[in-house]
C-alpha cells in the first residue's frame, strides 16, 4: 500500500508538472517552465529512492514531501506566493517537519527493531530535532553559496532572512519530533 501511494502521488505530480512545463514553454515564460521541469524531476524522487533502496518510504514522509512540493513549486513559484512576505518562512516551518520525518526514516534504516525498542523518547526527540536543524543549516549554506558564487538573491533579507528561516525550520522540526518521540508506535 505504501509503494502504491508513492507511485500514485509521484506520477500524478509528474504529469501535472509536465502539463505546467508545456503550458509555460508555449507561453515563453522561461522562469515558470523551468519550475515545471524541476517539478517533474522532484516528483519522481520518492520512486527513485524506493527503487534504489528496494524498500518503501513511510507514509508521513511521502505525504509531507508532496505537501512541501505543492507549497514551494506550485503555490510558491508558479502561483507567486513567494511574493507574500510570510510564505518562505511558512515553507521553512514545513520543511523542518519534513526533515524530521526523513530523520525517522534514517533512524529506522540505521537501527534494528530491538534497538529502537530500547530508545528513550528523549533520545528520539533529540535525534529527530538535531537532524531537522542540520537540514535547515545545510539549506542556508546552499543559499549563501548560491548568492556568493552565482549572484542570486536567495537570502534577500540577509541575516534576518537566514535567522528567520532557521528558527522556522527548528520549530517545525521540534513539533514533529515531539509528536513522534512520544508516540508509542513511532509512526
Amino acid at each position: 500500500m505504501k509503494q502504491k501511494l508513492t507511485t500514485i502521488l509521484s506520477f500524478s505530480y509528474f504529469i501535472f508538472m509536465f502539463g505546467c512545463f508545456l503550458f509555460f514553454w508555449f507561453a515563453e515564460d522561461v522562469y515558470r517552465y523551468q519550475i515545471g521541469l524541476g517539478g517533474m524531476i522532484a516528483g519522481l524522487v520518492p520512486i527513485i529512492i524506493e527503487r534504489f533502496t528496494r524498500s518503501s518510504l513511510k507514509k508521513p514522509l511521502v505525504i509531507s514531501y508532496f505537501i512541501f512540493l505543492i507549497g514551494s513549486q506550485i503555490l510558491g513559484s508558479l502561483m507567486r506566493f513567494y511574493s507574500l512576505g510570510w510564505w518562505d518562512t511558512f515553507l521553512h516551518f514545513l520543511s523542518g517537519g519534513l526533515i524530521a520525518f526523513a530523520a525517522l526514516e534514517l533512524m529506522d534504516r540505521l537501527t534494528t527493531p530491538a534497538s529502537r525498542e530500547g530508545m528513550s523518547p528523549s533520545f528520539v526527540l533529540l535525534f529527530l530535532f538535531s537532524v531537522s536543524v542540520l537540514g535547515g543549516v545545510f539549506w542556508e549554506i546552499y543559499e549563501f553559496s548560491a548568492d556568493q558564487l552565482l549572484g542570486t538573491t536567495t537570502q534577500g533579507g540577509g541575516n534576518v532572512d537566514t535567522m528567520g528561516d532557521l528558527i522556522a525550520d527548528s520549530i517545525g522540526g521540534l513539533l514533529v519530533a515531539i509528536v513522534i518521540a512520544f508516540n508509542k508506535q513511532r509512526i
